[in-house]
């Protein structure tokens, strides 16, 4: 039988492994990358988890762990490899996705993959996690103004992104 601790530790994962995997997609482009970042992330976290629980905040940390996790793998990675799933994508319209989901995600997937890894997270935590600027300070553990500035410098750059200027999602973006 599992103490109150291990159960309330299998349910935060049961309930937040998929977000948290999905966040390090975004910031790594790579399912296999994000998924051993999540398990690293959720082992890092499983070796202090009753400390954590009385800490509060457990999403909150959670979420900067496998940001962090996640940019460490990135900085580590050979500067040969690209970052992405491009070459699943074959270019032609997929019959079982109608609306081009698929598609849409590509393409944004491939433009986050340009920007800095710093930038790149700066957005995905505030547009696609819907973190506040505050919220995605404290999990990049730096400053509001430098969430700001660096939003601001990776919303440019996404505009400027010749796959990305039929997004009119982009043009309401502000940092």
């Amino acid at each position: 039988m599992k103490s109150d601790v291990e159960q309330d530790y299998v349910d935060f994962v049961r309930h937040q492994a998929n977000a948290l995997c999905r966040t390090a997609y975004l910031l790594c482009g790579d399912w296999r990358r994000a998924e051993d970042a999540t398990q690293e992330a959720l082992i890092r976290m499983y070796r202090i988890w009753s400390r954590i629980q009385r800490k509060g905040s457990v999403s909150a940390y959670a979420r900067k762990v496998v940001v962090s996790t996640t940019l460490d793998g990135l900085r580590r990675k050979s500067s040969q490899e690209v970052v992405g799933d491009s070459e699943m994508f074959s270019g032609q319209p997929d019959p079982a996705d109608p609306l081009g989901v698929l598609e849409n995600r590509m393409v944004i997937t491939e433009a986050l993959a340009t920007l800095p890894p710093r930038q790149r997270a700066c957005v995905v935590l505030r547009y696609f996690d819907e973190l506040t600027v505050e919220e995605t300070a404290i999990a990049l553990d730096c400053r509001p103004g430098t969430v700001k500035s660096q939003t601001m410098r990776a919303l440019e750059k996404l505009r400027e992104h010749p796959a990305l200027r039929h997004f009119s999602e982009l043009a309401g973006m502000g940092g």
